[in-house]
C-alpha cells in the first residue's frame, strides 16, 4: 500500500514539476520580482504538500540585505527554505543544466558557482556581494555537502566572505525533519553521498508525513570580523538552534 502512495505522489510530483517548468517559462517573464518571489514560495509549498511534507516555520526570516546561513541535510531542503521564506541560493553550476530542474532553479533566482574554478568563485563572492548591496536575501549552506541532520560539517568561510565585504548580516537557520505523527528526527530525506536523486526521492516519498521545522535566528553582525570568525560564530548559532 505504502509503494502504491508513493507512485501516487511520484505521479503529482512530476506533474508539479511541469506546472512549474511552464510557469517560468511562459508566466515570469511579466512578473515583478517581488511576484517571482510569491509565486516561488507558493510553487515550493504545493511541492512539498504533494509529498507530504509540512513546514513549519519558528523565529523571523530577517528582512534583506541578508546572508542567510543553514545547515544542509537534503536537496529538499532548497524546497523547504522556499516555501518559509523566498531567498536567492548559491547552488553549484550543473544544475543549471539539467532538464526540467535547471530551468525551476534558474527561476527561483539562483547564483550559479564553478566549484573547481577559485577565479570562478571570487566572481561569485563579488556578484553576491552586489546583491547584497541591493537588497536581496542569499542563502548559502557552509557544510559545502550534506550531513545527517544531527551532526554539522565543517563549515566553508569563503561563502560568508560576500556578507563581509558588503556589511550585511549574516541570519543563521536551523533545518530539521521530523515524523509529523511522532515528532521523532526522520532520516528519510538525508541525501547520503552514495544515494541517487531518484533514491533519496523515493525513500522519502515511502515515509510517513513529515514535518520540516525551519528555525530562524538572531541575524550576527559581520562588522569586523574575519571569515573564519564569523564562520564559527554562525556555526555555534545554528548548533544551538538544533539542540
Amino acid at each position: 500500500m505504502r509503494a502504491l502512495q508513493a507512485l501516487y505522489k511520484l505521479a503529482r510530483v512530476l506533474g508539479w514539476v511541469v506546472v512549474g517548468y511552464w510557469r517560468v517559462r511562459t508566466v515570469f517573464p511579466q512578473l515583478s520580482d517581488t511576484q517571482q518571489a510569491r509565486a516561488v514560495e507558493v510553487w515550493a509549498r504545493g511541492m512539498l504538500a504533494i509529498m507530504g511534507i509540512e513546514v513549519r516555520v519558528k523565529g523571523h526570516p530577517a528582512a534583506g540585505p541578508v546572508l542567510m546561513a543553514a545547515n544542509h541535510i537534503s536537496w529538499l531542503d532548497i524546497l523547504v527554505m522556499h516555501a518559509a521564506c523566498h531567498c536567492r541560493f548559491v547552488a553549484k553550476s550543473e544544475i543549471r543544466n539539467w532538464p526540467l530542474l535547471g530551468v525551476l532553479t534558474t527561476g527561483g533566482g539562483s547564483l550559479y558557482i564553478e566549484r573547481a574554478s577559485n577565479r570562478d568563485a571570487m566572481r561569485l563572492v563579488h556578484h553576491m556581494a552586489d546583491a547584497l548591496r541591493q537588497g536581496n536575501v542569499l542563502a548559502v549552506f557552509p557544510e559545502g555537502g550534506t550531513g545527517d541532520g544531527v551532526n554539522l560539517l565543517p563549515f566553508h568561510a569563503n561563502l560568508l566572505q560576500a556578507a563581509i565585504s558588503s556589511g550585511a548580516p549574516v541570519q543563521p537557520v536551523a533545518l530539521q525533519f521530523v515524523e509529523a505523527a511522532t515528532q521523532q528526527r526522520s532520516l528519510a530525506p538525508c541525501y547520503h553521498a552514495q544515494d541517487t536523486l531518484v533514491g533519496s526521492l523515493w525513500r522519502t516519498l515511502c515515509a510517513p508525513p513529515l514535518l520540516a521545522v525551519v528555525r530562524y535566528g538572531q541575524p550576527q553582525s559581520t562588522m569586523g570580523l574575519h571569515r573564519r570568525a564569523c564562520a564559527q560564530r554562525v556555526q555555534t548559532a545554528i548548533a544551538d538552534l538544533l539542540e
